[in-house]
């Protein structure tokens, strides 16, 4: 495959099968699907001068793997800060809803300031990828390039992990920082789960990430932890950084259930 999506005469993407998330291989992964919708708010009506700062989407139910596509628009303009909307559709339905600021990068004089602790080094080449039982391996998981540095995919607990796509997010194209990091972020759940996946249901409702600097590089190092309650739900939180240090934040709303069957 050449890329997550292949892009169509009328404007929309076709989904390749290396969209395919580890539940289902007709069902994406959202890390392509944000990838997709980040590099629409990138090109729409741009602003010298600016980045994407922050971007959350609301992941209002499965997302096939079959034709999309996008729609941004202007909610509030303005030359140093801008909200902007977008809406991912399959064949006419709303299946996905985001928003984003893009903000006006801070000068050159700002005096970085950093409280993270630096990334764990990027770890020899790995085996072949193991994760929990069940999973399906030939979509996503495949097509990202995965060195654990601490924990584990197969069992449940905090992990840290260096990543990169084997592919592009559109066929034909260079991937963006941005798209990078978005592509990545949407498995920090599955980096940080701490509830057993072969005996639990638990799904991100929507995914926040907000990055300060602009990812350098192709690799890129995730951490993930979860905390969940009873009678409530799941919150998973992650940390982005590559080889110079840290990026950003990673959140998701999680809701617990039981597994089907």
């Amino acid at each position: 495959m050449d890329g997550f999506y292949e892009p169509l005469a009328d404007g929309g993407f076709a989904s390749t099968p290396a969209t395919a998330g580890p539940w289902s291989p007709e069902f994406q992964h959202a890390g392509p699907v944000a990838g997709l919708v980040g590099r629409a708010f990138e090109r729409h009506e741009p602003v010298p001068g600016t980045r994407v700062a922050r971007m959350t989407m609301e992941i209002l139910g499965p997302v096939p793997v079959a034709p999309l596509r996008v729609a941004v628009r202007t909610v509030r303009p303005g030359r140093r800060v801008t909200l902007l909307e977008a809406e991912l559709t399959h064949e006419g339905r709303l299946v996905v809803r985001a928003a984003a600021w893009r903000t006006a990068r801070a000068p050159d004089g700002v005096a970085p300031i950093v409280h993270t602790p630096p990334p764990p080094p990027l770890p020899a080449a790995s085996g072949p990828l193991e994760a929990w039982a069940g999973a399906h391996l030939d979509g996503y998981l495949s097509a990202m390039e995965w060195r654990l540095a601490a924990g584990s995919f197969s069992a449940p607990g905090p992990a840290t992990t260096w990543a990169r796509s084997r592919v592009p997010l559109v066929a034909g194209e260079d991937d963006t920082p941005l798209v990078r990091a978005l592509v990545l972020s949407d498995s920090v759940s599955g980096v940080g789960s701490e509830l057993d996946l072969t005996s639990w249901l638990v799904i991100n409702t929507d995914l926040t990430v907000a990055l300060y600097r602009d990812p350098v590089g192709e690799w890129l190092c995730l951490s993930g932890s979860l905390q969940a309650a009873p009678g409530g739900g799941a919150l998973c939180e992650g940390s982005l950084a590559d080889a110079s240090g840290d990026l950003g934040r990673v959140l998701q709303t999680m809701f617990v259930d039981d597994l089907p069957g």
